[in-house]
């Protein structure tokens, strides 16, 4: 059953005995959702409205409504998300991917079809019949829409993709979303390489694997059987073992590549000094940067599901203790690097394309530009500068200017003849660097406030030059990478990082790099106030993780970065 596009609606607010009552429901239908996050998406102290829904042919459909948008919706006694809330929870729900024309004919009504499907490198989602799924477009990780599935995912690949695969509930664009402030999805960078592009030929054949729905609830089936380009049904395939002689599980290989970055990264990055160390800066920071090359950590993939629950049973192998120092908050407060897995670990001998790049494989690595300060000369400075051939508008690097001005006072027989460090102001250097309320009384200057006043009255420039590519010379002040920290819907925290284009850095790379050491939701969105820039979000105070990869690995001078003084301090929850 769909949302009703036609209703008539009764609004109240919620009670606390209802808040509560719907937050333990939540907690129940959505077990990967943490207490925290529960009472994030069901606020006890902001204003919740519970909306009825009637169709006219009498069924009813419960909306939950939190700062002006709707968070949930009840729909014959089971409770479900809507599309802005798994906006802000891309992970809640197991995710099938699509085809952006695709999009279409769900906001029309129909269900989505096997054919539509695309499996992702690591295979599809492991699912059985009857499980609620989100939907979601090749290149983002935003939900569109979210249906029941109607088979196991092992039904799906045994019948060679075909047939129905989702009931679909709720879209993008639907009568729900229009129920809110109507925003578009935003971007949350995939967790896998999108694939190939394809041909128009190919669009046209996926817009025959839907199945239409009338108004009246009968179904059609659209003309033409085309299916997409065959793909891989092996769920087991996830560029985490190139060799199909290994019969290792998909959740086998990923808990032994857990265990080896685990065990690299105490052998190699964590010193004692280190120590008591944030568990979730240890996975960031540390554990996913011994990641080898090319391949992909996810802990969600691996027996273990969660972090804490790895980290356990290393307790208990008793290579590293674990504390709650603060609450929520743990902490690795001991290790013990005599234990013979970590004495006994070998260093994996890195890739012989790591530090280098394959002509068209991937992406050249970042290097920061070089950023050089210039000035540029005025009008009400061109009379200084003609002398030396410069006019209005020339770009002069420092010591340029002050070779100038060097030159113009010792040709015009301006230095003191008895105290070389002064300099007498001709009609011309009064003119250009003394305030009016100074032409009468001020007759000569030292050379360091001389120059300095000079560069003082010159037009801010900068050059700025990128590895293999032409100097850029820009006027004004380059600004700095701005980090901020700002509230969202529901008291949520987010960490906003703008202007990194200027720096060479795309902001879609820097959100997936984010999304990955944060183990956070993060999104790429236009940056207000400007014409083309994109701001990348995170979920929380993710200051520490950004700076670490601003200062370290992009190697960016810290006086090109302003707000990394908002990072948390230790020991307190962000």
């Amino acid at each position: 059953m769909r949302i009703p596009s036609k209703t008539s609606r009764r609004t109240k607010s919620a009670d606390p005995r209802e808040l509560r009552k719907l937050r333990a429901d939540v907690t129940a239908a959505f077990p990967t959702l943490g207490t925290d996050q529960a009472s994030e998406l069901v606020p006890g102290k902001e204003e919740l409205n519970i909306v009825k829904l009637y169709a006219h042919r009498g069924d009813a459909v419960t909306v939950y409504v939190s700062g002006g948008n709707p968070v949930l919706f009840e729909l014959e006694k089971n409770l479900y998300p809507t599309v802005y809330t798994l906006w802000s929870y891309p992970d809640l729900l197991p995710a099938f991917t699509t085809w952006p024309l695709v999009l279409e004919k769900l906001v029309g009504g129909a269900d989505l079809m096997l054919p539509g499907i695309v499996v992702p490198p690591a295979g599809l989602p492991q699912v059985q019949k009857g499980d609620l799924c989100a939907i979601v477009l090749v290149g983002n990780r935003a939900p569109v829409a979210i249906g029941v599935a109607a088979m196991s995912t092992s039904e799906m690949l045994t019948s060679g993709l075909k047939g129905r695969g989702f009931s679909v509930l709720h879209t993008y664009e639907d009568h729900l979303w229009q129920s809110g402030d109507r925003s578009s999805p935003p971007f949350i960078a995939p967790l896998t390489p999108d694939p190939p592009d394809v041909s128009e030929e190919q669009d046209d054949m996926r817009r025959l694997t839907l199945e239409g729905k009338e108004e009246n609830g009968e179904d059609q089936q659209m003309c033409g059987e085309k299916t997409l380009p065959e793909a891989s049904e092996d769920p087991g395939i996830g560029g985490l073992n190139p060799d199909p002689a290994d019969s290792k599980t998909l959740q086998e290989q990923m808990d032994e590549l857990l265990q080896q970055c685990f065990l690299h990264a105490l052998k190699c990055r964590v010193k004692k000094t280190d120590l008591p160390l944030l568990t979730s800066t240890f996975l960031g920071s540390h554990v996913f940067s011994c990641c080898p090359e090319g391949r992909q950590l996810d802990i969600k993939k691996s027996s273990y599901k969660k972090l804490s629950k790895f980290l356990q049973q290393m307790q208990q192998e008793q290579i590293i203790q674990v504390k709650e120092l603060s609450k929520g908050v743990e902490s690795i407060v001991a290790v013990d690097w005599k234990h013979p897995r970590i004495t006994s670990f070998v260093i994996p001998e890195p890739s012989p394309t790591s530090q280098t790049i394959q002509e068209g494989s991937r992406e050249q690595p970042y290097h920061p530009p070089d950023i050089k300060p210039l000035y540029c000369v005025p009008a009400s400075m061109s009379l200084l500068f003609q002398e030396s051939g410069h006019k209005k508008g020339s770009v002069l690097e420092g010591s340029e200017v002050r070779m100038i001005i060097i030159n113009y006072a010792k040709k015009n027989d301006l230095v003191d003849a008895d105290n070389k460090n002064l300099v007498h102001l001709d009609p011309i250097l009064c003119d250009c660097i003394l305030e009016k309320s100074e032409q009468h009384t001020v007759m000569k200057l030292p050379w360091d406030n001389l120059l300095t006043r000079c560069l003082e009255k010159l037009q801010p420039a900068y050059q700025v030059t990128f590895p293999g590519q032409e100097p850029i010379v820009k006027k004004g002040k380059i600004c700095p990478i701005d980090i901020t920290l700002a509230q969202r819907a529901c008291n949520k925290k987010v960490t906003v990082v703008r202007n990194l284009e200027a720096y060479g850095l795309d902001p879609c790379t820097v959100a997936a790099k984010l999304q990955q050491r944060c183990q956070a939701s993060t999104t790429v969105t236009p940056d207000p106030g400007t014409k083309d820039s994109l701001q990348v979000q995170i979920q929380g105070n993710q200051v520490h993780h950004l700076g670490r990869l601003l200062l370290e690995e992009y190697q960016l001078p810290r006086k090109h970065i302003q707000g990394l003084e908002k990072a948390p301090k230790p020991g307190k929850k962000k």
